[in-house]
């Protein structure tokens, strides 16, 4: 009876080990398994915002006039020149491009400069003014206030004739709407018709404290649809420009 009683509690003894030991081998697997959940979306999230650490730090600026499917070509009424019938065409392009601009100083998109201006030494510039502005914006951590949009009030447009087919002069009025707030900005185009597209052949943001303001100075009269021609007026410009961007480095 006592050696019975002895197996009895022999087996008992083993069967609450064995049930201990499952339990012990439960938990210890449960806690890897809630260390993997843990760790897992930490690894991802650091990832995910290394990468958009990498893409609000750098602005894809092209300048080649490959026009891109998204970037239609805007054709002018003519084959040479333009008129004043080419009007609603150039304020849709000088529209696209501002909200391009726009979106690309201030959110880090892509601007498609090509598409809309053919003349490498004011694509240069404008490449510049808009890489200026971004790192400005980033550097003041203003760079979360996307720009949602961009409208544009009473817009004006003037033809003059000349030698080379004749330009259209265009004032508009931009509104830029962002997240938080909005602001406005006066800007002046001249457009031409090269190969029988419609570019833009000057580009003047009058605004106080802009870098055209700066740079290029307050108050012009922008008339001259050749100036970018001038190879003396660009080696001013961009001497003075050169100047500009190194006295605030």
């Amino acid at each position: 009876m006592k050696a019975r009683l002895k197996i009895m509690l022999f087996f008992c003894l083993l069967i609450t080990l064995s049930g201990c030991s499952t339990t012990m081998d439960n938990k210890e697997s449960d806690k890897n398994t809630e260390k993997l959940i843990d760790e897992e979306p930490e690894s991802l999230v650091s990832e995910e915002s290394s990468k958009d650490s990498a893409i609000n730090n750098e602005i894809t600026l092209s300048t080649e006039r490959n026009v891109l499917q998204d970037f239609p070509e805007y054709v002018a009424k003519n084959e040479v020149g333009v008129s004043i019938q080419d009007s609603e065409t150039a304020y849709e392009m000088c529209v696209r491009v501002l909200t391009d601009y726009y979106k690309a100083v201030w959110n880090g998109s892509h601007i498609e400069l090509g598409a809309f201006i053919d003349n490498e030494n004011l694509k240069q510039y404008t490449q510049n003014k808009i890489q200026y502005q971004f790192d400005l914006y980033l550097t003041h951590n203003l760079t979360d206030n996307y720009v949602k949009s961009v409208d544009i009030g009473t817009w004006e447009v003037e033809y003059t004739d000349d030698v080379d087919g004749g330009f259209l002069y265009l004032n508009l009025p931009a509104e830029i709407k962002q997240t938080v707030g909005s602001y406005g900005e006066p800007t002046e185009f001249l457009v031409r018709n090269v190969n029988g597209n419609l570019v833009i052949v000057d580009w003047y943001t009058g605004a106080k404290d802009s870098y055209d303001f700066m740079v290029r100075g307050e108050n012009l009269t922008i008339d001259n649809p050749n100036i970018w021609d001038d190879s003396e007026f660009v080696k001013k410009l961009n001497s003075k420009q050169g100047e500009f961007l190194g006295s605030i480095r």
